[in-house]
């Protein structure tokens, strides 16, 4: 880290083991013309990326002893759409379903969606109202495996329907987990999803909320997805969505969630936004064991 004092958002060195071979190897076939390396260290330009994350801040504002936004969104981007981030973000799922001793690809999976405003620097073309939650913005779909994990993402303007949203998550898992044969969802995806999924081979079963339940109540089979929105909103960037493209919103989203598996596979707690409480007078003096 280049001597400077480390964020609580930082890579341990266990972490940077973990995908720094896929980055390194990355960085050796991206070579410039004269054979230049870049003049920033590929780990540090990683803690850029999960310090904004996990903070919510500006490309602009990131700290100074970390390197600049145009390093870092540069690789951000070049990650994004040479499908880099993609990679990490399976290869850790993968390990972290070897770790709860599971096969490396699912056989059932879960499916949902999330609206969440957007930025006013989203495009309009980008955006849309979702009619039922009355909320403008944009939606994000995933797909789970049944230990919360995400198989797919998809974000798309808030206006479009969760039918569509399932369609599009149902061929982003047949294409990534052909294992895949189940499928769990609420009511809001409805029969177009189901039949959609019996064309691929997925049997899709349709959550339906107990009668007269009132508040949040978890549900069988689909409370993994919602702990996993939960896990998602301690990343600030994901509060609201920030970026620009709906491609960069899916990249974020492997970024933070690449984190919270790293933080299992090193059996390492994630950094609470709350500071400790403070220590009381008798916890100083050396009187208390």
């Amino acid at each position: 880290m280049s001597g400077r004092a480390p964020y609580p958002s930082d890579l341990s060195d266990e972490a940077w083991e973990l995908i720094g071979p896929v980055i390194v190897a990355w960085k050796g076939r991206h070579t410039s013309v004269s054979g230049h390396q870049g003049g920033y260290d590929t780990r540090e330009i990683v803690n850029a990326i999960l310090y904004q994350a996990r903070t919510g801040c500006q490309w602009r504002y990131l700290p100074h002893d970390l390197p600049p936004k145009s390093a870092v969104y540069y690789y951000f981007a070049l990650w994004r759409d040479d499908g880099t981030v993609e990679t990490v973000h399976d290869l850790m799922r993968w390990q972290v379903r070897e770790m709860r001793r599971r096969h490396e690809d699912p056989t059932a999976v879960v499916l949902d969606s999330q609206t969440v405003r957007a930025s006013t620097n989203a495009p309009k073309d980008t955006t849309g109202l979702d009619a039922g939650k009355r909320s403008p913005g944009r939606k994000r779909g995933i797909a789970t495996d049944v230990l919360g994990l995400i198989i797919a993402v998809v974000v798309v303007a808030a206006s479009v329907h969760d039918n569509a949203i399932g369609i599009t998550l149902l061929d982003k898992v047949a294409a990534s987990a052909p294992t895949v044969t189940k499928a769990w969802v609420d009511a809001g995806f409805k029969n177009a999803v189901v039949e959609h999924g019996a064309r691929l081979g997925i049997d899709v079963e349709v959550v339906q909320r107990a009668p007269g339940t009132r508040g949040f109540t978890p549900e069988p089979k689909r409370w993994v997805v919602e702990q996993t929105w939960g896990t998602l909103m301690l990343r600030r960037r994901l509060a609201r969505d920030y970026e620009a493209l709906p491609a960069s919103s899916v990249a974020v989203v492997h970024w933070s969630m690449t984190d919270v598996m790293l933080h299992r596979l090193t059996r390492t707690a994630t950094a609470s936004w709350r500071d400790p409480p403070a220590a009381r007078a008798d916890d100083c003096d050396g009187s208390t064991p």
